[in-house]
């Protein structure tokens, strides 16, 4: 399944959000636009349903309810959320998901205002109901995150509590054991990138390893062989083989890759790993110009038959050259005093335009994403 469709009401950025996503999404916007938190709904429905999570943990996460409210909300002040998931782009959805959630002054906990499903075309869950009414501590929990209340739609709840991030920190994945304290859920900067790996079934693990070393081959200089390993204390490792005047070639491991190589490896199993809804922060960090160029064509490639959703957020003119990157798969972020307005780039005349007379969607849509040179004045004050 994807997310077929989004609708936000007062979430951080956004006043308002209402619009159709595809198996790829890329969102481009100037810095402070609301890229990544547009992405964060989906960690937030999945923060709802994992174990140990909850929606008031969620909320606490985020700063709580005031952090998370658009400044723009006014007097409006429930944070709203509806997601429509379906088989694929352009079906109608299987389920749909909405959430309302608001917190009074003076009140410790974050609130339920509705929460609502549907299935097909038929609604299965309509809360407030009566118990809630006899009991509005009910209303500090949803039922998505119960047990005992989510059978009939749990299949939802898996489907959120799969969604993966990944915005890895090569430093992390050099020196894991240098950073102390307990590792972010989810590990969404690749803490403990090497113990995923190794904890692969071996079959897998080396199948996923040998597509990565294909894919590096081509992007890596010198580079003709990836695999796994452990050292004497039983710590996993990264090792690659390089060509080199030796005839064996050197060895080197992941504390000697570059970070554009460490960056590249963890998003192709990333993409390898599952099945579920990715998403992904400025993945062309770290790279060369050459290989952000064919990372829109990579990511077609591994989401495989089933398409696997994948969201994108970027800067990158160079990841946005790719022509088969169609308008309908472009979202344009652009802040406003009422919040950051969410357009896709197709219904956009003048980019849809430039689109079919052969300009790239960068060269169609970069231009909107770049703050005018009148903003960045005091560039240049003495």
């Amino acid at each position: 399944m994807i997310v077929s469709h989004l609708s936000l009401k007062n979430w951080k950025n956004f006043r308002t959000v209402d619009v159709p996503l595809r198996s790829r999404v890329f969102l481009a916007g100037p810095n402070a636009s609301g890229k990544s938190n547009f992405l964060d709904v989906f960690r937030f429905l999945r923060d709802i349903v994992k174990r140990g999570g909850g929606l008031q943990q969620a909320v606490a996460e985020r700063g709580g309810l005031s952090q998370i409210r658009c400044l723009a909300a006014r007097n409006e002040p429930a944070v709203e959320i509806e997601a429509g998931l379906a088989e694929a782009s352009g079906q109608p959805p299987l389920w749909r998901y909405a959430v309302g959630i608001q917190q009074s002054r003076g009140e410790a906990s974050s609130r339920l205002v509705y929460e609502r499903i549907w299935n097909h075309d038929g609604q299965i869950l309509d809360r407030p109901d009566d118990s809630d009414a006899k009991d509005p501590m009910r209303l500090t929990q949803t039922h998505l995150e119960q047990i005992s209340a989510n059978e009939t739609f749990r299949e939802l709840a898996r489907f959120f509590d799969s969604v993966s991030y990944l915005h890895l920190v090569p430093q992390l994945v050099r020196n894991p054991r240098a950073f102390a304290g307990p590792g972010i859920p989810g590990d969404p900067f690749g803490q403990s990138f090497l113990e995923r790996v190794a904890s692969t079934p071996p079959k897998t693990r080396r199948s996923r390893l040998s597509k990565i070393e294909k894919a590096l081959v081509s992007a890596v200089p010198q580079l003709k062989e990836l695999t796994d390993t452990k050292d004497e204390a039983g710590a996993p490792h990264l090792e690659a083989i390089y060509e080199h005047w030796r005839p064996r070639g050197a060895k080197q491991r992941e504390d000697q890759f570059s970070d554009g190589t460490l960056r590249l490896i963890a998003l192709l199993w990333s993409l390898l790993e599952s099945q579920s809804l990715l998403l992904l922060e400025e993945p062309e960090l770290s790279l060369n110009a050459a290989i952000i160029r064919i990372l829109p064509a990579i990511i077609h490639r591994l989401q495989g038959k089933h398409k696997r959703q994948v969201l994108i957020s970027t800067h990158s003119a160079e990841l946005l050259s790719d022509q088969g990157i169609g308008g309908e798969e472009i979202f344009i972020l652009t802040p406003t005093e009422e919040g950051t307005k969410v357009e896709v780039a197709s219904t956009i005349q003048e980019v849809r335009d430039l689109l079919e007379i052969g300009f790239t969607p960068a060269e169609a849509v970069i231009p909107r994403t770049t703050p005018q040179l009148g903003a960045q004045r005091w560039l240049f004050d003495a």
